[in-house]
């Protein structure tokens, strides 16, 4: 009579070895087809980002003009003087607080004039997606032609802007709306640096309205009903039940416009070239760079300001981020 033997407790069956190898030829295999996918882009990054700002840094730590860009390299003499003179430079605070106030204007502007429109059109009608879609057009059209019609419109010559002014709202002169460096009512702001936060805001204020509109568009109807039914008035409403559902989307739509207006070059210097008091660290930047064939300060102007933003930032989500979420 035979008797089959049992494997002993603990004691792992004959082919158990050869699944576990199997398994792990697996898992390498799985492995190296997943690096294999996500190389070309790894080494799109690395050649599109990682090594330009590695570029950038090096360009900062030393005295590189246009003329000997040609022999410069990653490794050289390093120096902080680049930094030392963006710093004690005599421009560069006014550049920095007119950075601020375009950024901090220009994001304020945009997502109360995108929340405005989304409010707007919240309840349907005949043509609200027509409504919707020319809405957009601010933010779809190239930037050169924004400006270009900007600043035909407020031209003081001969501009819609100072006709309309000056013959229907009683102007008693034209306004120099992109090159007068005046204050407007005793604000630390010029008329052209005011006028170039409105220009913002106006062309990417379509971008939170998308944003809100999506998030509107997901608010349950029955709250609204509800509380309309209680007596609540609309500004009740909006104020309890809409605006703490926005309050999360505004938080990101917040962080995301601060950080391109703040680092935003084109819409300036196409309005104004950087004049009359509207010079921002950008402007400054592309200054040092271009017109001055000074790399090594324009690098570190940069690097400067991207330290810069990315305290901002990262205060930002500290103070409002947490409370955010919880909301």
């Amino acid at each position: 009579m035979t008797t089959l033997s049992q494997p002993a407790l603990g004691e792992v069956p004959g082919n158990a070895p050869e699944g576990r190898r199997r398994r792990s030829a697996r898992v390498r295999e799985d492995r190296n087809t997943g690096y294999a996918l996500i190389a070309p882009t790894g080494l799109i990054v690395l050649v599109m980002v990682v090594l330009p700002i590695i570029w950038t840094v090096s360009l900062a730590f030393q005295h590189v003009r246009l003329i000997n860009l040609r022999q410069t390299g990653f490794f050289g003499r390093y120096t902080v003087d680049n930094f030392v003179a963006v710093l004690t430079s005599p421009g560069f605070g006014t550049a920095l607080v007119n950075t601020l106030v375009y950024s901090v204007g220009g994001t304020f502007g945009a997502i109360v004039v995108g929340l405005v429109a989304a409010l707007a059109l919240r309840r349907p009608f005949r043509g609200r997606g027509l409504i919707r879609a020319a809405l957009l057009l601010p933010y779809v059209a190239p930037i050169v032609a924004a400006t270009f019609v900007w600043k035909t419109l407020l031209n003081p010559e001969f501009g819609a802007v100072n006709t309309w002014g000056t013959t229907l709202l009683g102007w008693d002169e034209p306004v120099a709306f992109l090159t007068s460096g005046e204050s407007v009512a005793h604000l630390p702001v010029s008329t052209a640096m005011l006028t170039v936060v409105v220009f913002e805001a106006w062309r990417s204020f379509p971008f939170a309205f998308l944003f809100l509109t999506a998030r509107m568009e997901a608010i349950p109807a029955v709250l609204d009903e509800a509380a309309e039914v209680d007596g609540a008035s609309p500004l009740q409403r909006f104020w309890h039940i809409v605006l703490p559902q926005l309050l999360p989307t505004i938080a990101v739509l917040t962080v995301l416009r601060f950080i391109w207006t703040f680092n935003d070059f084109d819409a300036i210097y196409l309005l104004t070239g950087g004049g009359s008091g509207t010079q921002v660290v950008a402007v400054r930047v592309y200054d040092f760079l271009i017109s001055r064939g000074n790399i090594g300060t324009a690098a570190a102007q940069a690097l400067v300001l991207a330290i810069i933003l990315a305290v901002l930032v990262t205060v930002y989500l500290k103070l409002f981020g947490r409370s955010e979420e919880a909301a």
